[in-house]
């Protein structure tokens, strides 16, 4: 259980680093920093490998669905990060993906 636990975990880490990828991305088109190029594709890179390490370790049905939840991060960033207004649509959208999610958990 324990360990189920931390690939869930590493599950939600990967969308994270999969969605901080796009951040920097964004931010280098408007501030052309290379630092944020780099970032963008570690963050990608690294959000690549936990997905190749997660698919070996979790079932396929579960680790690609997963990959929704950068819907939610992406929302939250948009409104912390860029200021961007977010409606109920949006935010009912990723209720219903993460309720999805946790059904293909159960």
């Amino acid at each position: 259980m324990k360990n189920e636990l931390f690939l869930y975990f590493l599950l939600i880490l990967m969308t994270l680093f999969g969605s901080l990828g796009s951040v920097f991305f964004k931010g280098y088109t408007s501030q052309k920093k290379l630092l944020l190029l780099f970032f963008g594709f570690a963050s990608y890179g690294i959000g690549a490998l936990l997905n190749i390490y997660l698919l070996k370790e979790l079932p396929y049905t579960l680790v690609m669905p997963a990959n929704a939840l950068t819907f939610l991060w992406a929302l939250l960033f948009a409104k912390v990060i860029f200021k961007e207004s977010i409606g109920m649509i949006k935010i009912a959208g990723v209720v219903f993906i993460i309720s999805g999610l946790l059904l293909l958990i159960s």
